[in-house]
């Protein structure tokens, strides 16, 4: 798995190498006069970008590469935005021809020089990968050319080189001062290493030489556990070492014959089992001896192995290494307590387990200078921090009783034991790290009710990097260990005899296997192959971090159990055992503590891990109200820090490490959002695509990429999907990060120089260089700290939450790609004046900013431009110059109104006649604008906006905006567009607009044949003919929304002579009275929504609805139907596909009916009702509703019988819906 530093450094290659290939930058260049340097550049970045590739093998983590790859990660940021900042201001003085060629001599001196510099610093950066050899097929070739040697730069190396090497001399010495500590008891050492930094680190292997050349013990062994565990084999292994050790002893000393102890063990080599153990304790009785043990991964092989090494007084030492931490804790000492532990790797995760009060037995200095005479460098010796005894990686796998998953044990046991199948199955457990998934199929594995089930049973975690032999050996080994253990002798282990006997072991049998921990499917192809094909009613069950995994694992849908977060209760219930010993009720025993055991389990978030942890922690400091505060404050820092704490964040990085380069930048980017904040699925993908985290690969556009990347996520347990998703028709409409992953994007991003936040306590940032900027809403600072605090001139994104300030936005920005104010407060109009200098900007964001009434002409110059998102503000016009932005693809309005309709006809209905007249009117409210224009406030208050605009503003507000809205009334949702939107090809979503204004917008709009969402208010009698035949046209469209201003428009939409083949939304708003001839055509429909349609024909309607093959959502909102009495009777042959029913303040509802078979798939029904309207029998038939999940019922007054009589019918159905507010 590649490091952070890696997988960032890539993917910012990746979009430099992209564009500094790209025609655009080639034609620029040729412009410019600066081919030859742009030529250079780009293929020193290919070079790069194949060293990168190699530098995972290289491992990564070293310091000296990992510098390196900064270097270049940092250089490949300001190549890209050089060539397009040449680009983009060329480009915006160049569009006249005649104006090209002068442009480009005027600019080509400084363009050269900047050229020339940035080849110089590729030139460095790639050159030092030749110097220090990095990367292996770097540049020693050149370098040999050359006739330059490593020798002839002494100096270069040194430092990084150096570091390294004291580092890992540090380790050696505090390794060798446990080894040879002053006690005559046979010692037990542990060394625990996280994924492959065990098997890498030469660690162990150093001090174990070093201890066998000063004789420190008599007898020296290095063997590695083999699977399955042969004691035989095992004991041979060791004693040939001691042979060939006595024999090159007695030829060190020149004797003629061997010794006799060099007899005895060539004797023993020969015996039996029996025999042989019996003659090898007897000898090591006599001797004091080391023997390494690699690679121990269970307690039972350490229990088999510790039986041959009984305790002879002679200071003797076991190290064992192992990758599990639970292993090298319970190795040490007696079980009941806990040993103390030392990071022997300050930057790797690598740490030595020992028994208490160990006094260290070689003086650190003298080691220190051994250890110098056999390498070069100088090193230190350090004690090593000792820690607390024993963080919470032992106390949590030690947690056996499962508190708060009974109901998830239970329905895992239902499934295994299915319904009589006899077919072999495979139940998929699937969660993000750290929910428990490997303690809850350990307890059913273990329960009593399969105990007797199963004639064969194996448990195993797969190992990563993985092996599948080994895997399979350990399984076989467990389904029949003796006769396994014989049939591998006898084939001599080989592949063929493992197979053989793991599949003959099986046939015919009826077996339960637990493979825990999945990560690729990959992997499932391999082992799923050994497993006989039987029909024994066996079952396999497997444990995945990742969906896609599980989905491929389990063929059938229900035998996959995503497992979630631990529901309130039973968090507290958890937290409490594990800090007070049992559970405990803080409100009585401890109401000081319940605030701030509320804010742990919130940053815990229903995760058994963290709880389990923390409690753990807390377990053993003062049960405080300021030490509970402290953690709570500091929760960041303690992840970071405290090896207590860090078994949270070791398990939840793990999924971190395991996602592809691309898919971290991602992750990492999530870091700008605050802590429990849902990001919505639209705004994330094309902030994605605007700073070039996704484009179009193979035919797939940037938005589908990002949104194959935002699922990968979820399926990945990274993010957690928004519980309102079920309600809209693309499933998942927002998302966030569990606040601990939080904390890790955090972390990361801050490394790279990727996130800066400004918020309340935060410090500046040291390097200065930050590419993507957040201010939270909790930070105070001014301008003079914000300009001090990072570098604005290499900003990328600034978004904002909470208060505006006009220093937010400074001309420095000058390369912002990404502004994002959605629903910034304070923000005025005035204070975006000069955003037409922000020439990067492909993505602005207002959305909900209700102090925005108009945009400035200036937005034309942002020729980048591709998302505008104006929506819940109070514009009502877009401005003219929006015709210039061709690169837009997204147009997101639709006004707040600045006065609601029918305001005209309210103000005047009981005024003096004279006031009544329209032109009166006007008048007086032109005298009112003149005067708001001397006192701002005064408009402020009108309009309700969160600051108080200047004069310029409150004119613009008054001339611009309410002075045409008066005159016209328009439809307050709406947007006019102005003419010659048609340019806008790039277009895919347009909307709110207003085509009542205008009667040509239809033409311009006819003419974005790429929309795919249209969102149209306006229509009328005079303008739906034309509307009708733009839809028409429209051939691409997905979602349409469509409001009707006009009362009785009977048949105004029928027109449409050939509808959108691919329509999957439609938002049906006003009088329509009929449902639209061509709604029975739309056999890609998922989601309808109707809304005051008024609709006459209640069954015919019906039954047009509910013959559409894929409708999926059906929500049918207020005065949907106007008829005396409603009565929705949905019958068997309709609605085959539908999931989610909505029915919300329906007039006249007096019966909701579901007949036998109705509605197969029906999971959720929402429903929003008058108190007086909901009478008992209500809804009939909810009991024979087949998929019924959720009834979801909105807050607010009901009936007591009507709650009854809806409980009552959830009791009945099978599938045990429950009944929710929300």
């Amino acid at each position: 798995m590649e490091s952070t530093v890696l997988s960032v450094s890539k993917f910012v290659l990746d979009g430099a190498l992209g564009y500094a290939k790209s025609a655009v930058a080639e034609e620029v260049a040729l412009q410019l006069g600066v081919r030859r340097h742009q030529a250079f550049v780009r293929d020193e970045l290919e070079m790069m970008q194949a060293f990168l590739m190699a530098a995972h093998e290289e491992r990564d983590e070293h310091r000296v590469v990992a510098t390196w790859v900064k270097q270049v990660r940092d250089v490949a940021y300001d190549v890209e935005d050089c060539l397009q900042d040449f680009a983009v201001r060329l480009g915006r003085h160049c569009s006249r021809s005649w104006w090209r060629v002068p442009r480009a001599l005027i600019v080509r001196p400084r363009v050269f020089a900047q050229m020339k510099e940035l080849r110089a610093r590729v030139e460095d950066v790639s050159q030092r990968n030749e110097r220090y050899r990095l990367i292996k097929g770097s540049g020693s070739m050149i370098a040999a050319a050359a006739g330059q040697s490593s020798s002839s730069m002494p100096g270069a190396t040194m430092s990084g080189v150096d570091e390294a090497r004291r580092q890992q001399n540090r380790a050696k010495v505090d390794l060798i001062r446990l080894i040879s500590r002053k006690d005559e008891d046979l010692g037990v050492i542990a060394v625990w290493g996280a994924g492959s930094v065990l098997e890498d680190t030469p660690i162990i292997r150093t001090a174990y030489d070093y201890l066998k050349r000063n004789r420190r013990f008599e007898c020296y062994a290095w063997t590695r556990v083999m699977r399955p565990f042969n004691p035989t084999e095992f004991l041979r292994n060791i004693i040939r070492q001691f042979y060939i050790d006595s024999l090159e002893e007695d030829a060190a000393t020149t004797r003629q014959a061997s010794t006799p102890g060099a007899q005895d063990l060539r004797r023993m080599g020969i015996m039996k089992q029996d025999d042989l153990l019996h003659e090898f304790k007897k000898y090591i009785d006599m001797k004091s001896y080391m023997i390494v043990l690699c690679d121990m991964s269970t307690i039972e092989e350490w229990d088999q192995i510790k039986a041959c090494f009984p305790n002879n007084n002679k200071g003797s030492r076991l190290l064992v290494c192992t990758q599990k931490v639970e292993v090298a804790s319970l190795c040490v000492g007696p079980e009941t307590v806990l040993p103390e532990h030392k990071q022997l790797s300050t930057n790797q995760t690598l740490y030595a387990f020992y028994e208490k009060d160990s006094q260290d037995g070689t003086d650190s200095a003298v080691l220190g200078a051994s250890l110098n005479k056999e390498t070069t460098g100088s090193i230190h010796s350090t004690g090593g921090k000792r820690f607390a005894p024993m963080d919470n990686a032992v106390v949590t796998y030690k947690e056996s009783r499962l508190i708060g998953r009974e109901k998830e044990k239970s329905e895992i046991i239902k499934l295994i034991l299915g319904e009589g199948s006899q077919q072999r199955e495979v139940i998929s457990l699937c969660g993000m790290g750290g929910l428990g998934k490997t303690t809850l199929v350990k307890d059913v594995y273990q329960s009593q009710e399969l105990s007797a089930m199963f004639e064969k049973r194996a448990c195993a975690t797969i190992k990563h990097p993985f092996h599948l032999e080994e895997l399979i050996s350990s399984l076989a080994m467990q389904l029949d260990e003796m006769s396994y253990r014989n049939e591998v002798t006898d084939v001599d282990r080989t592949k063929l005899g493992v197979k053989t006997s793991f599949a003959g072991s099986l046939e015919g049998k009826k077996y339960l296997i637990v493979l825990d921990d999945l990560s690729s499917t990959t992997e499932w192809d391999a082992i799923i192959e050994r497993f006989p094909i039987t029909e024994t009613a066996s079952r396999i069950i497997v444990t995945t971090r990742v969906e896609s995994v599980a989905k491929h694992c389990s063929k059938k849908y229900q035998n996959i159990y995503m497992l979630k977060s631990l529901r309130d209760k039973d968090a507290r219930d958890l937290f409490t055992e594990k800090v007070f010993e049992n559970i405990t009720d803080l409100d009585e025993q401890y109401p000081e503590l319940v605030e701030e055991a509320k804010l742990i389990l919130k940053k815990c978030n229903g995760l058994p891990l963290a709880i389990v942890t923390i409690g753990g922690y807390l377990a053993n400091h003062t049960k405080a109200k300021d030490e509970w505060r402290k953690l709570n404050e500091n929760i960041s820092a303690e992840l970071e820090m405290n090896p207590e704490l860090g078994m949270i964040k070791n398990v939840l990085l793990k999924s971190y490490d395991g996602l592809p380069y691309y898919l971290k930048s991602c992750f990492l980017y999530l870091s700008i959002f605050p802590e429990g904040y849902k990001v919505g699925r639209g705004r994330l993908f094309r902030r994605w695509t605007a700073e070039g985290y996704s484009k179009e690969i193979r035919g797939k556009s940037a938005e589908e990429t990002a949104s194959s990347y935002f699922m990968e996520l979820i399926g990945r347990r990274m993010v957690l999907p928004s519980q309102r998703y079920i309600r809209i028709s693309k499933g998942i409409d927002c998302c966030q990060v569990h606040d601990l992953m939080r904390e890790i994007a955090i972390s990361k991003s801050t490394e790279e120089n990727l996130v800066f936040t400004l918020e309340e306590g935060c410090r500046s940032n040291t390097c200065g260089i930050v590419r993507h900027l957040a201010i939270n809403s909790n930070w105070k600072g001014d301008k003079n700290e914000f300009e001090s605090m990072v570098d604005l001139s290499r900003i990328r994104s600034l978004t904002v939450f909470g208060k505006w300030q006009p220093f937010f936005l400074s001309n420095k920005m000058r390369l912002l790609r990404v502004l994002d104010l959605e629903d910034t407060l304070g923000l005025l109009d005035y204070h975006l004046e000069h955003i037409g200098k922000l020439l990067h900007l492909v993505y602005l964001s207002l959305r909900g900013c209700e102090g925005i009434f108009h945009l400035p002409g200036s937005v034309g110059n942002l020729r980048q431009l591709q998302t505008l998102d104006v929506l819940g503000t109070r514009i009502i016009k877009l401005p003219r110059t929006i015709i210039k932005l061709r690169k837009l693809r997204y147009i997101r309005s639709g006004s707040l109104g600045i006065l609601r309709a029918g305001f005209y006809e309210e103000f005047v209905k009981d005024k003096p006649r004279l006031m009544q007249n329209k032109l009166c009117f006007l008048t007086l409210s032109t005298v009112g604008f003149c005067v708001s224009c001397c006192t701002p406030q005064l408009m402020s208050d009108t309009v309700e906006t969160d600051g108080i605009p200047n004069r310029h503003d409150v004119c613009n507000i008054c001339c611009c905006v309410m002075s045409p809205f008066l005159a016209r009334q328009p439809e307050p949702r709406g947007v006019v567009l102005p003419r010659g939107i048609r340019k806008l090809k790039a277009l895919r979503t347009l909307g709110v607009v207003d085509i009542e204004q205008w009667k040509t917008i239809l033409q311009d709009i006819r003419r974005l044949t790429q929309l795919r969402r249209l969102d149209a208010t306006g229509i009328n009698e005079k303008n739906c003919q034309d509307f009708c035949l733009t839809l028409s046209e429209l051939s691409c469209l997905e979602e349409l929304s469509v409001s009707v201003v006009e009362p009785g428009l009977r048949g105004c939409l029928d027109g449409v002579s050939s509808p959108p083949k691919n329509l999957k939304s439609l938002h049906l708003l006003g009088s329509l009275v009929k449902l639209p001839e061509w709604t029975k055509g739309l056999q890609n429909l998922v989601k309808l929504k109707l809304h005051s349609t008024r609709l006459l024909e209640l069954d015919a309607s019906i039954q047009v609805i509910g013959r559409l093959p894929n409708l999926t959502f059906l929500c049918l909102w207020q005065k949907s139907f106007q008829v005396e009495e409603l009565c929705l009777n949905f019958q068997q042959v309709v609605f085959s596909s539908l999931k989610v029913l909505e029915l919300a303040l329906l007039e006249n509802l007096k019966s909701v009916e579901f007949g036998a078979g109705a509605m197969p798939k029906l999971e959720q029904l929402f429903f929003v009702g008058r108190q007086e309207k909901t009478d008992i029998m209500l809804f009939w038939g909810l009991a024979s509703l087949q998929s019924f999940k959720e009834f979801l019922l909105y807050n607010g007054d009901y009936k007591e019988d009507f709650m009854e009589d809806i409980r009552a019918q959830l009791a009945m159905n099978p599938n045990g819906p429950v009944l929710k507010r929300y």
